[in-house]
């Protein structure tokens, strides 16, 4: 007796050999999709409102307000963006009024964007990183969800600074670390040295929803 008739007859589930490998292949597939982590974030309504927050290259400075990256997010995703980006704000500033944008617009996802003009400014990183993280406690509080878009420390080799990455870690938010720095080395989605072009937003765009889709929110 073989070894798979052996098989067969003590599982007494596989007729034939096709059968077999009929259900191996079924069990492989079963076993990947339990193995796949699902996605961190609660699908978005219909209706939801998602807070776009942050400074500069949330606003959409160098471009028309409709290319900014809000814009042409809430045109792929098909819900409402709000862009709460203010040009120039520093994140101790941004912390200060995130409570009532959450307040007066209640989002069911919150983007979060912000740092760079504390990066631009040399200010105390770890001041910074006390920021973010208070922001993503306000925003969990409201009963909003977060997602944080990494900004890069600017210079010849543009790379998201390291405290991103550790508050990502540490409180379990999605992230996107890359797109900002890529853009940013990229002088053709510019539109000076520290703002992106009508390209630049789009592909900033692009990256967040896909951050989303990977994610379970869309």
């Amino acid at each position: 007796m073989t070894r798979l008739q052996i098989f067969c007859r003590l599982n007494g589930c596989f007729r034939n050999q096709s059968t077999y490998f009929a259900g191996v292949l079924l069990g492989a597939c079963l076993l990947l999709t339990a193995c796949q982590p699902a996605g961190s974030l609660t699908p978005l309504s219909e209706q939801a409102r998602v807070l776009a927050f942050g400074d500069s290259l949330t606003f959409g400075y160098g471009v028309s307000r409709e290319f900014s990256y809000p814009a042409v997010l809430s045109q792929r995703i098909q819900r409402e963006v709000i862009n709460a980006g203010i040009s120039g704000e520093i994140s101790a500033d941004g912390l200060k009024r995130l409570s009532g944008l959450l307040k007066r617009w209640q989002p069911e996802l919150v983007i979060i964007c912000h740092g760079g003009n504390d990066v631009l400014r040399r200010m105390d990183g770890r001041q910074t990183e006390a920021n973010l993280r208070a922001m993503i406690k306000l925003v969990r509080g409201s009963g909003a969800e977060v997602v944080l878009i990494a900004v890069p420390a600017f210079g010849l080799f543009p790379r998201a600074a390291r405290y991103y990455s550790t508050i990502a870690d540490d409180t379990d938010v999605p992230i996107e670390m890359d797109v900002l720095a890529e853009l940013m080395a990229d002088s053709g989605k510019k539109s000076d040295q520290v703002h992106l072009n009508q390209a630049g937003y789009r592909d900033m765009a692009l990256a967040i929803e896909r951050l989303l889709a990977a994610e379970g929110a869309i």
